[in-house]
């Protein structure tokens, strides 16, 4: 009975797994086809569309545009976030318990209120929508992912290799450097590239706060409303590829800090 349990949960997963990844096998395959109709069977075998995408200055500057916002929005958010965790680990302050919550609001919110947020709060003051109002909604959104993980990384420390460093005269600056961040360093690369990857990917907040200046996603769904092209498929496999070795690394990193934490 147990047995027969086990199989059909696994014949559940399997089934999930395949509704969620089948979509994007098909992409992947079609980006190889050499003819511009996504039907099957395949005519052939091409780079062709692999070649248009770098051919394509329009689509390689949305791609540069993409890399510097989500580099730029993770190291902002990387060191806003790091310091914060500090404060909600280390500091005693009223309102500790409602700030933990608000910071990590943006876990849960849509990024379409993210967006509308913040495309309001820029009216106001008078901020032109540009590439600087991109990183500014994401570091937002961000943030909450930096606070999580370097906080739960450093409730997991031994407090006492840092006091043994003081009392070997280690200075606050010398402590932190060689003793506190090689133990959360872990944490913080998995953050980064975990956050690198959900704002390169991002399209609802740069929906709102994007200007002149297109990001990749925002390329491919503005170019989307003229219909399908195999160089999307191209792009997107290169996306869901590089996108799929950031997490996996991140992850990695993560259960390895963990793992290093209990011993």
């Amino acid at each position: 009975m147990r047995r027969l349990s086990d199989l059909s949960l696994g014949g559940f997963v399997a089934l999930a797994l395949f509704f969620l990844y089948a979509p994007v096998a098909v992409l992947i395959l079609f980006s190889f086809n050499d003819s511009r109709l996504m039907t099957l069977p395949l005519s052939g075998f091409t780079w062709d569309w692999y070649k248009a995408v770098f051919a394509n200055e329009a689509m390689m500057r949305a791609l540069r545009n993409s890399l510097f916002v989500a580099s730029v929005a993770t190291v902002i958010s990387l060191v806003i976030g790091t310091m914060a965790a500090f404060a909600l680990d280390r500091i005693r302050f009223p309102g500790k318990t409602m700030f933990r919550r608000i910071i990590l609001l943006p876990i849960s919110l849509p990024g379409i209120i993210i967006g509308i947020s913040i495309l309001n709060m820029s009216s106001a003051v008078g901020l032109r929508l540009s590439l600087a109002t991109v990183i500014l909604g994401h570091t937002a959104m961000l943030l909450a992912i930096v606070v999580t993980q370097v906080f739960a990384r450093l409730q997991r420390m031994d407090r006492s290799i840092e006091e043994a460093a003081a009392d070997l005269g280690a200075s606050p600056w010398q402590t932190f450097t060689r003793v506190t961040l090689p133990n959360i360093r872990s944490a913080l690369i998995g953050s980064g590239l975990l956050s690198f990857t959900v704002s390169f990917d991002d399209v609802p907040i740069t929906f709102f706060l994007t200007g002149r200046e297109n990001t990749l996603p925002m390329y491919i769904y503005s170019a989307m409303r003229r219909g399908p092209s195999p160089e999307f498929n191209a792009v997107s496999t290169m996306i869901f590829i590089g996108s799929l070795a950031l997490i996996i690394f991140s992850i990695i990193l993560l259960t390895r800090d963990k793992g290093e934490s209990n011993v």
